[in-house]
């Protein structure tokens, strides 16, 4: 997972959408330049205990399902 420098990508996404459409960027290649890596994150959770811990889940939200009658 790459988390980007600036993380408020909707609003940055819409200015670079705005920025295109009047020419501040002539295309994407130059707005993919302007994008950097500030940090990276890596699975450090074995796949047994990951296995182990989705099931919990599937079995919590599976539970859950009768709590509303919409």
């Amino acid at each position: 997972m790459l988390r980007p420098a600036i993380r408020e990508t909707t609003a940055l996404g819409a200015a670079y959408l705005a920025g295109l459409a009047t020419g501040v960027w002539k295309d994407r290649d130059e707005i993919r330049s302007l994008w950097h890596c500030n940090m990276t994150f890596a699975p450090q959770m074995d796949e047994a205990e990951r296995t182990r811990l989705l099931a919990g889940w599937h079995k919590a939200v599976g539970r859950s399902c009768d709590w509303s009658e919409h």
